[in-house]
């Protein structure tokens, strides 16, 4: 995952060779997690164009160089699953509090169905269509064929199902130095010593959810919020003179 230290550290770098002045661990940290799910958008915007452009043109390209392929591959590990009911009083179904964007929806388990059947859940976003489907006597929802609309929270019709699977992208977190996902910011740890110098403290850093190969990227995201005019080929320089050192 891109290390928060790699991506400091030029920022650090960066910032004093375009004398903008210091950047400081706490305003670095209030700027990463914002800054990941701006790559994290683009990623999936990325995609959908890719997507598209491959729809028009009836190509997909070769299967080692597609670029939907890297880019699915890139956020399959923000993937999750879950099973959740429906919320009683209002028949709607609550979001995770992780989640940033629909895979799927399946059934699981109506009145009709066994336990073990799933049946996909068309997802309408066109609220006139929507309207138009629940006040026909021909093209209703019905159990075998469940519809659903999202807001800021998750309608299924018809009303009788009472859960559903939903696969979704997470919002990207954070992981710890021994691999573990957290639900804090990327933040960068440090100690303040007698001096005031701040020296990284791996124990109490999280580097980002976001591979390796989005540290450029980060970098140049959080430049922006901070202001700060990041060319390309720095970024590129400062983060190739890195993995070759880590090598």
């Amino acid at each position: 995952m891109a290390s928060v230290k790699v991506v400091y550290d030029a920022l650090k770098s960066l910032t004093n060779k375009e004398q903008r002045g210091f950047v400081t661990p706490s305003i670095f940290n209030s700027f990463t997690a914002s800054a990941q799910m701006n790559v994290f958008n683009n990623i999936l915007g990325a995609q959908m164009t890719a997507g598209a452009i491959a729809r028009s043109k009836q190509v997909t390209g070769d299967r080692d160089v597609n670029p939907i392929k890297y880019n699915r591959e890139d956020l399959s590990m923000l993937i999750k699953e879950t099973t959740i009911s429906q919320t009683v009083s209002t028949q709607d179904y609550a979001k995770p509090s992780d989640f940033a964007r629909l895979i799927s929806l399946k059934t699981f388990g109506t009145f009709v169905l066994d336990q073990t059947t799933s049946i996909p859940i068309d997802v309408i976003y066109d609220s006139a269509k929507i309207d138009y489907i629940l006040a026909s006597t021909l093209s209703s929802p019905k159990e075998s064929t469940p519809i659903a609309t999202l807001t800021d929270t998750i309608t299924v019709y018809p009303t009788s199902i009472k859960k559903i699977k939903l696969r979704y992208y997470k919002i990207p977190q954070s992981l710890t130095n021994a691999g573990v996902r957290s639900t804090s910011a990327p933040t960068y740890g440090y100690i303040t010593t007698g001096g005031n110098v701040e020296i990284f403290n791996p124990t109490t850093s999280t580097d980002f959810e976001l591979p390796d190969q989005y540290t450029s990227s980060l970098i140049l995201e959080i430049g922006k919020m901070i202001g700060v005019n990041l060319r390309d080929s720095d970024v590129y320089a400062y983060t190739n003179n890195q993995s070759s050192t880590n090598q």
